[in-house]
This record gives C-alpha cells, structure tokens and sequence, in this order.
C-alpha cells in the first residue's frame, strides 16, 4: 500500500485539508436542544466528549458563526442526544433548522429542555462552564440525568456519515 502524506501548517490558505484531516477522527453524532424565550430549537453537532466521570461532565462546541449560537452559548440547561445509526435523515434536518421537533416525539425534561427518548443516548446538562476557543465555545455541562438504550452508533468521518462495523 502506497502512503501518501501532505505536510502543511494550518493557515487560511489550508482550511480545506486541516478540515480533511480533522475529519480522519471519526466522532459522533448529536441533536442538543434547549429551550429559548421562543421555543425549543436543536442542532446537530459531532463535537461531543466526555470530560469527567466524577463529577459527570461532558462538553460540547457550537460555532460563532451559526444562527443558533447565542440561545446555545447562554443556554442554562440543554439536553445532548446520541443518535443511532439509523437516525441519518433527523441529523440531517437538524442540520438544516432549529426547529425539526416533528421528527421526534419531545417532551421537557428533568430541567425543561426539550428531550426525546428515540435515541442511542441523552445526556441532561446543566452549564458549568463556557470558554473561549476561537471560532467556538467550548460548553461544558454537569449531567444530571442519563438515557442509554440499546444500539449502533451513527458515526461521522471524512464529510460523510457512516455506522460503526464490529470487529474490524
């Protein structure tokens, strides 16, 4: 097998392949909602991880730039869903608008963030922490509560989703 590696620094000039490369980490999927003034909005998000087992934390980053920023970054409760390999089509209209509730069946959980159970995992969060990280903030969050149903991650790597194989 042939390697063929690229060797450059991540500058503006290279924010395709430093995407590239950021990619080659495969990550989970997530829908976070929380309630706003207006309502429940969601997002999808594969920037999701683990912080701390004792207490229980995770963290997660949204983007400055997105249209849904603000009620996410001062957010005080907010509910972080695993999804399941078969859950490509609710990622998808997440992605596209905040408001794409009609996919699941939601309901107010334990802090009254909107939360839905048809999903690989939930993670009910209250914010501990929010910092700077350039074009994101890094949210962490104090979990609360925790749904774990039974199933196969959907997986996202190199701009494309995907599904976890057993065994390879």
């Amino acid at each position: 097998m042939d390697i063929i590696s690229e060797v450059f620094e991540p500058t503006a000039d290279n924010e395709r392949p430093y995407r590239n490369a950021l990619g080659s980490f495969a990550t989970g999927v997530t829908v976070i909602t929380t309630l706003t003034d207006s309502g429940p909005i969601g997002m999808t998000a594969n920037s999701f991880s683990s912080v701390s087992l004792d207490p229980p934390m995770v963290l997660w980053c949204p983007a400055k730039n997105s249209d849904r920023f603000e009620p996410f970054a001062s957010a005080k409760h907010y509910a972080i869903h695993v999804l399941r390999h078969d859950q490509y089509d609710l990622a998808l209209e997440f992605a596209r608008r905040a408001d794409a509730f009609e996919m699941v069946d939601p309901f107010p959980g334990h802090d009254n963030a909107p939360i839905f159970d048809d999903c690989l995992a939930r993670f009910e969060c209250t914010t501990a922490a929010a910092h700077d990280a350039g074009d994101h903030v890094i949210m962490v969050g104090n979990v609360t509560r925790v749904l774990l149903n039974q199933g196969a991650p959907l997986i996202w790597s190199q701009r494309d989703y995907g599904t976890f194989a057993e065994g390879v």
